[in-house]
C-alpha cells in the first residue's frame, strides 16, 4: 500500500505540472540551433577519420595540439563548421598545406575552404588549437577537465563532456548524427604519468624532454563524448572473456594503491558481461577491447574505456537506488556505465533529445542484470523501487535541434516503461529476441526515437505509438477509473494521451485476468461479485474506485 500511495500522489502532481511544463522551457538561442542542428556547413561532408593529437600540460591546466580531419564530400559547398567552445581557441586550419580563413560565431567556427570539394573525394584538413579548458565543477554532470591529485600527489587527470560536447576541449564536428570510422588519439603527459584512451594502446613514444606520448587507436566508430583522456599513476592488470564474438580482451587501469580492491570488485565485469550478452547480444567492441579505467568522478560511459570511481563497492557509491536491498547485489557503475556500450555507444541517438534510448534501456539493464542473476521477482521489486526516483516534471523527449535533452525521468520513468511493455508483450522469449534484435538492427547507427519505436512496433506486433506518445512525450501517469457494482465492472483509461488503449493485467477476488481498457467506458461482467481489485503493479500505472467499495488484493 506504501507504493500505492506513493503513485498516487505523483499521479495529482502530474496533473499540476502538466499545465506548467511547457513554461519550463529556456529561451533557445542561435548558438543553440549551431550547435544542435545539422547547419548546411555540416550536413555536406561525412566524417571518415580523426587524428587527435594533444599535449596535456598539467601544471598550467591547459591542452594544445591538432585535429586531422578525414572526410568524405558528399555535395559541393566550400565552407565547413568545425565547433571549440570558449575559452579554447582554434589558431590555425591547414588543407593541403595552404592556410585557411576562417570566422569564429560564438563557440562555431566557419572555415573557409580553397580547394574545390567534389562529391565522392575524400579529403583532409588539420585544425591547431590551444586554450585552458572548462573545468568540471561537478563531473560527470558537468562537463570539462577534472585536475585533481591522487592521495600520494600525482596528478590524476580526466574528461567529460556529455551533454555539453566534445567541442569543450578538442575541435570536432560536434554532433551526435555523424561519427568517424575510425579514430587514432595521441595524448602527450608527463613521463611520471600513465595515460588511457579509447580503443586499443598501439604504441608509448619517450620523448626525450620528460613527456611521453600515448598512441590510442579506435577501430569502430565513436561518437565525440565517448571520446575520453584518463591520466594518472595507472597500474595495470587483465583477463580474458570467453563470450559471444570469441575472446574478448578485458583491461583494467586503476591507481597502483588500489589494485588488491579492483582485482576484488572488478570481478563483477565477466558477470555483467555474461548478462549483457545473454540480453542484448555480442559486446559491440570487440575489436577495440573492453577496459575499465578507474578516475576521480563516479562514472561513465566512454566507449571501450568505461571509466569508474564508485569506491570499490556496490550499489552507487553505496547507496541503493531502488531502496529495496537489490541495488546492493550489484557494482551500480560497472554494470549501468557498461550497459552503454550496447546503447549509447553502439546504438547512438541521432539527437540528443532522443537521449532516452541511452538512459532508458540502461537503467532498465539494471533491472535484467538481476534478471539474469536472482530471478524475475527480484528484478521487478528493483524497478519499481526506483519509481520513487520519477519526477514527472516535463517528457522524457526533449527538444530537437536545439542541443536539448529530455527529463531525467529517461532514466526511471523509462526503464518502468520498459518494465511495462515487458508485460504487454508477455513472451519473456520473444522480448529477449526483441531486445538482440534491436542490437543486431541498428548496431554501430545513429538513430532516432522513430526508428526505435516502429521497430518496437513492428517486432511486437501492437500498435505502440499511444504507448510511446505517453511515457515519452507526456508527463501524466495514466489512470485505470473503474467503478465496481456487484458483478459488474465498469472501466476506462483516464489521464492520458488520445486514444491510449494499453491493456492491463487485474485482479479481480484474487483471480488474475487480463483486460484491454480505452478511454471509453466498457463493461465487463464478473460470475460472482467483486470483492476485491487490484491492478498489477508491474504496469507504470494508477488506479482509482470512483466509488471505493471494493478492496485492494495481493497480486
Amino acid at each position: 500500500m506504501k507504493f500505492l500511495s506513493s503513485l498516487f500522489i505523483a499521479f495529482f502532481l502530474s496533473l499540476t505540472m502538466y499545465s506548467s511544463a511547457s513554461s519550463q522551457l529556456p529561451v533557445f538561442t542561435h548558438q543553440d540551433t549551431l550547435r544542435g542542428s545539422i547547419t548546411k556547413e555540416r550536413e555536406w561532408w561525412d566524417l571518415t577519420y580523426y587524428h587527435l593529437n594533444i599535449k596535456v600540460n598539467p601544471a598550467e591546466k591547459s591542452i594544445a595540439g591538432t585535429n586531422t580531419i578525414e572526410y568524405r564530400v558528399l555535395k559541393p559547398l566550400q565552407v565547413m563548421q568545425i565547433d571549440l567552445q570558449n575559452p579554447m581557441e582554434i589558431t590555425k586550419v591547414v588543407q593541403d598545406e595552404q592556410k585557411l580563413q576562417f570566422n569564429r560565431h560564438g563557440n562555431a567556427y566557419f572555415v573557409n575552404l580553397i580547394k574545390t570539394q567534389k562529391t565522392g573525394d575524400i579529403n583532409t584538413l588539420t585544425v591547431f588549437y590551444r586554450g585552458k579548458p572548462k573545468i568540471s565543477r561537478r563531473p560527470p554532470w558537468d562537463g570539462g577537465l577534472t585536475w585533481s591529485k591522487d592521495r600520494d600527489g600525482n596528478d590524476f587527470i580526466a574528461t567529460t563532456c556529455q551533454g555539453d560536447g566534445a567541442s569543450l576541449w578538442w575541435p570536432c564536428k560536434d554532433h551526435l548524427y555523424d561519427e568517424p570510422d575510425s579514430m587514432l588519439i595521441s595524448v602527450t603527459v608527463p613521463e611520471k604519468l600513465f595515460e588511457v584512451s579509447n580503443g586499443r594502446l598501439k604504441s608509448i613514444n619517450i620523448n626525450g624532454d620528460g613527456t611521453k606520448t600515448f598512441h590510442w587507436f579506435v577501430s569502430n566508430p565513436i561518437n565525440n563524448y565517448n571520446v575520453n583522456v584518463n591520466i594518472g599513476n595507472y597500474v595495470n592488470f587483465t583477463e580474458k572473456y570467453h563470450g559471444e564474438n570469441g575472446v574478448l580482451d578485458c583491461s583494467y587501469y586503476v591507481l597502483r594503491y588500489n589494485l588488491e580492491k579492483a582485482r576484488k570488485q572488478f570481478k563483477e565485469v565477466p558477470r555483467m558481461l555474461k548478462a549483457f550478452e545473454y540480453w542484448f547480444g555480442p559486446y559491440p567492441f570487440y575489436k577495440d577491447s573492453y577496459k575499465l579505467v578507474e578516475v576521480p568522478y563516479t562514472g561513465m560511459e566512454h566507449q571501450s574505456s568505461v571509466t569508474y570511481g564508485n569506491g570499490y563497492k556496490n550499489g552507487y557509491m553505496g547507496n541503493d537506488v531502488s531502496h529495496t536491498g537489490w541495488g546492493m547485489k550489484f557494482d551500480f557503475i560497472i554494470v549501468h556505465e557498461s550497459g552503454h556500450e550496447w546503447f549509447g555507444n553502439s546504438i547512438t541517438d541521432r539527437d540528443i533529445a532522443d537521449m532516452w534510448i541511452h538512459e532508458s534501456f540502461i537503467a532498465y539493464s539494471e533491472n535484467l542484470f538481476l534478471n539474469y542473476y536472482y530471478g524475475k521477482k527480484a528484478s521487478a521489486e528493483y524497478v519499481l523501487g526506483t519509481r520513487q526516483n520519477i519526477r514527472n516534471d516535463r517528457p522524457i523527449i526533449g527538444i530537437y535541434n536545439v542541443n536539448y535533452e529530455g527529463s531525467g525521468d529517461m532514466y526511471y520513468k523509462g526503464a518502468n516503461m520498459l518494465h511495462t511493455l515487458r508485460q504487454i508483450v508477455d513472451d519473456d522469449n520473444k522480448w529477449r529476441s526483441i531486445l538482440r534484435g534491436l542490437n543486431k538492427k541498428f548496431y554501430h547507427q545513429t538513430v532516432t526515437s522513430a526508428q526505435i519505436e516502429n521497430y518496437l512496433t513492428k517486432h511486437t506486433g501492437i500498435n505502440l505509438a499511444p504507448f510511446f506518445n505517453q511515457y515519452l512525450r507526456d508527463v501524466r501517469i495514466p489512470v485505470l477509473e473503474y467503478i465496481i457494482s456487484d458483478s459488474t465492472f465498469q472501466y476506462r483509461w483516464n489521464n492520458c494521451v488520445k486514444n491510449f488503449n494499453m491493456p492491463v493485467k487485474v485482479c479481480f477476488n484474487e483471480k488474475v485476468q487480463w483486460i484491454h481498457p480505452t478511454v471509453r467506458w466498457q463493461t465487463l461482467k464478473t460470475p460472482v461479485t467483486v470483492e476485491k481489485f487490484i491492478l498489477d503493479p508491474n504496469f507504470y500505472a494508477a488506479s482509482f474506485n470512483l466509488r471505493g467499495n471494493a478492496d485492494n488484493c495481493k497480486f
